[in-house]
């Protein structure tokens, strides 16, 4: 285990619960995405359950999520082919076990959307399949041809509401987990219309996704700060894995243009990628070609991008069948039509972008964390699933799989404990020193993912990581102690926290697995066939 980062406090802001409104719930869900959704599904209507999302419910990366779930649905495929191929692409540090659930659980949770009102894709009448990288056999299921994301969450953002027991608070900032004698009690939330409030929860998921904003080029929306691995980590949760960030290959790089993903989909039907001066290259780079799983395809465009001193390489599709590009990737060519690119006629410029954050807080199968009362699921996780590397379309699945098990393990956990005695535990934290330096918090957000991008992207190296420490360390010593009263100088403490565990884990990862690439070390070390874990030691708060 590492050893643990120093933090300036416990709680981001100080707090008196006497001053506080109170709110309780049997369970408080944090995050709105799919983990989180099929979680709150999994309630009875005896418990009461209040979801909690930083902006409007439709808004998390599984709304974005363009290629599908990955699911053996084809009498031809079998569930060991998705097991072995989940297992390759993850290095040598998936969990057998864990995959081994997760992949013969698929088809169940697939049609349990279905029966939600999900309307995928369709052949003659079946359930339509496609094929990404790594992926031996056609078994991704999609919806919308390439807006599979948003039809997903549309069918069960519609089951959520229609659930009695179920409360949303959208636009609602969880500042940090309320923890009382190593067990995780509820939030701490705060929005514009109730300022701060204490929520009691006997149970509290943890599911507020991915840690994209790191990064200058990433397909992930705003609100994807790393709040949840940060506040985890401030309430001394383990947290595993922290170097493996997944870097997509394809992500639309138009100039002066937010970055948008174009699926991996593109290349399961057959898109070249080729470099500035027209040359395929991928066929050099990898057995699989197009269709070698992420790591290998984003490193391989990396040095292509190097090799030509161009900023980007160019999906072509000009090959293909124009009809069926445009009925299969209906929202992406709407997109590059936005751009005057058409995508059956013209190179579509691309560069690897962040994408999904493999490592964060340690769960086992039933999406425990190492903290009593605090259960997590989704990209905010370490489950075992990924590995080193995620297998395309694995991630839906995943966060169905667990948000499932983690609504099933509670429900159990809180029959057995019986009726909640009310007791609100004694719990306060000290006003801390405020700093009050004037911070340009846009300027030093977009200073950190520069940083990020150069020293902890898609190639690492000892040189680069010591700068990127050196530089986070200065910005933590005077930011992290200011007291903010706003969720962006909270999410910037958030970014900055995150920012430092990654960079010290990727330091002491000294090999090349999966989606950490370090130049000094090339290759991939047997030893090192092992997690990375961190955990603080909590900083004790003011007495009550």
């Amino acid at each position: 285990m590492l050893t643990p980062l120093p933090l300036p406090r416990r709680y981001l802001v100080g707090f008196d619960p006497r001053e506080l409104p109170h709110h309780f719930a049997d369970v408080v869900v944090i995050g709105g995405g799919i983990a989180g959704l099929r979680a709150a599904l999994g309630f009875p209507k005896s418990l009461r359950v209040l979801v909690v999302t930083k902006d409007q419910i439709r808004e998390s990366n599984s709304q974005y999520a363009q290629g599908g779930i990955a699911g053996v649905m084809d009498p031809e495929d079998r569930l060991d082919n998705h097991i072995a191929d989940t297992l390759t692409a993850g290095k040598g540090l998936c969990d057998p076990d864990i995959v081994d659930l997760v992949v013969r659980e698929a088809p169940e949770r697939i049609h349990e959307l279905i029966g939600w009102g999900t309307h995928f894709d369709t052949v003659d009448g079946r359930v339509a399949l496609g094929r990404e990288g790594g992926h031996s056999h056609a078994r991704i299921v999609h919806a919308l041809g390439d807006e599979t994301g948003r039809e997903i969450m549309r069918a069960i953002i519609h089951q959520v509401r229609s659930r009695s027991n179920v409360r949303i608070w959208q636009n609602c900032a969880t500042v940090d987990l309320l923890t009382h004698e190593d067990r995780c009690r509820g939030v701490l939330v705060w929005d514009k219309r109730r300022g701060f409030a204490m929520v009691w929860a006997r149970a509290v998921i943890l599911t507020t996704g991915g840690a994209g904003q790191l990064y200058r080029e990433t397909t992930n929306p705003p609100i994807a700060t790393a709040d949840g691995h940060a506040m985890a980590y401030r309430a001394g949760v383990e947290l595993r894995d922290m170097e493996f960030m997944q870097f997509h290959p394809t992500v639309l790089y138009m100039a002066g243009s937010a970055r948008h993903l174009l699926t991996e989909a593109l290349r399961g039907e057959g898109a070249f990628l080729r470099d500035c001066n027209g040359f395929r290259f991928m066929p050099e780079r990898h057995p699989l070609a197009e269709l070698a799983p992420r790591d290998s395809v984003s490193l391989a465009i990396a040095a292509q991008m190097a090799a030509t001193r161009h900023p980007n390489v160019y999906l072509d599709m000009t090959h293909l069948d124009p009809e069926f590009i445009r009925n299969r990737f209906p929202g992406i060519d709407r997109l590059c039509r936005s751009f005057d690119l058409d995508i059956t006629r013209d190179p579509i410029p691309v560069c690897p972008g962040a994408h999904y954050m493999i490592g964060g807080v340690t769960v086992d199968s039933h999406g425990r964390s190492s903290m009593p009362g605090l259960w997590a699921a989704g990209e905010v996780s370490s489950s075992g699933l990924h590995g080193a590397n995620r297998l395309a379309s694995n991630s839906l699945l995943e966060g169905l799989v667990f948000g499932s098990r983690a609504a099933e393990d509670v429900t159990e956990r809180l029959d057995r404990e019986g009726a909640w005695q009310l007791e609100v535990p004694p719990i306060s934290a000290s006003t801390p020193h405020e700093h009050r330096i004037p911070i340009d918090l846009d300027d030093l957000r977009k200073s950190l993912r520069a940083l990020m991008w150069r020293r902890m992207g898609i190639t690492r190296d000892a040189s680069g990581l010591a700068d990127a420490a050196l530089q986070v360390d200065r910005w933590c010593r005077y930011i992290l102690p200011h007291v903010f009263d706003d969720p962006g100088g909270w999410a910037i403490q958030n970014m900055l926290t995150v920012a430092r565990l990654m960079i010290a884990a990727a330091d002491e990862r000294t090999e090349s697995r999966g989606v950490h690439s370090r130049a000094d070390f090339p290759e991939t070390d047997p030893a090192w066939r092992r997690h990375v874990t961190m955990q603080a030691q909590v900083v004790q708060t003011g007495g009550s």
